[in-house]
């Protein structure tokens, strides 16, 4: 008796039956020997621009950060140098004490004029990717100077 072997969806083993269709082999659907770990090394040739794009996320972090801590710092110092109690920090302590100890911090001095005072502050971007830097974050705040007694009289 000559019976055709029949795989899957009644097609027959060796193929589809139609003129140019090769045979299948038993082992199609099998991964082949030489395939083992390909996951593998495709991950680890794509892992250093996963590393490159997450190191870049934290520098860009960085510097919004010390953007922050310049804003803060000369903010801190004009508030100083403006009050006129006897125990207020000057300018530069004010600066010092409002900014994070890691970051590098270049405080300015206090201008005053027109019945004002303006601080500038200066603090360096930290790097973490090697081939990118930032120039270092300036911020300004001026702030009232206190009235004197003689300003409030009126002539």
């Amino acid at each position: 008796m000559n019976r055709k072997r029949v795989g899957r969806a009644g097609a027959p083993a060796g193929g589809t039956g139609l003129p140019g269709d090769a045979p299948r082999s038993r082992t199609a659907s099998r991964p082949h020997r030489r395939d083992r770990g390909q996951a593998a090394i495709e991950y680890l040739g794509f892992l250093p621009i996963l590393l490159i794009v997450g190191l870049a996320g934290l520098q860009l972090g960085l510097a919004a950060y010390a953007a922050q801590q310049a804003g803060t710092a000369a903010r801190a110092g004009a508030r100083a140098a403006s009050s006129d109690a006897e125990e207020a920090p000057g300018a530069e302590a004010a600066q010092r004490a409002a900014v994070s100890g890691w970051l590098d911090l270049t405080p300015g001095t206090a201008v005053e004029g027109d019945g004002q005072v303006t601080v500038t502050a200066v603090v360096r971007v930290p790097q973490v990717v090697p081939f990118w830097t930032f120039d270092p974050v300036r911020k300004t705040a001026t702030m009232p100077l206190p009235r004197t007694p003689e300003e409030d009289e009126i002539p």
